[in-house]
């Protein structure tokens, strides 16, 4: 993945390193942010998967293995958290475990 995204991964540490950069980005979203409009914070790292062949894995992957039904790359606390995302998990372990 690191080859083959490398530019995308020196843009975010660029962005990281520099507030102007970011309030740029910020700005595609909302044109209204000015830089004093933002204070420095802690930031977090989210997991992302990648294929065995480098590509991200934008969605989540659901993978049924023997008694196990696991749900892989979450994108965000809100998805994780969805009624809908449960009620397909859900329906998923009914089919598959005959519940």
């Amino acid at each position: 993945m690191g080859v083959r995204h490398w530019k995308s991964g020196l843009e975010e540490f660029r962005r990281s390193m520099v507030k102007e950069v970011f309030v740029r980005s910020v700005q595609r979203l909302v044109p209204s942010i000015r830089s004093e409009d933002l204070t420095a914070s802690g930031s977090g790292v989210r997991a992302q998967a990648v294929s065995p062949q480098g590509d991200l894995l934008d969605d989540f992957r659901i993978i049924q293995r023997g008694r196990f039904l696991h749900l892989c790359n979450a994108p965000s606390p809100a998805a994780t958290a969805s009624f809908a995302i449960g009620e397909h998990v859900a329906d998923i372990a009914a089919k598959q475990f005959s519940l």
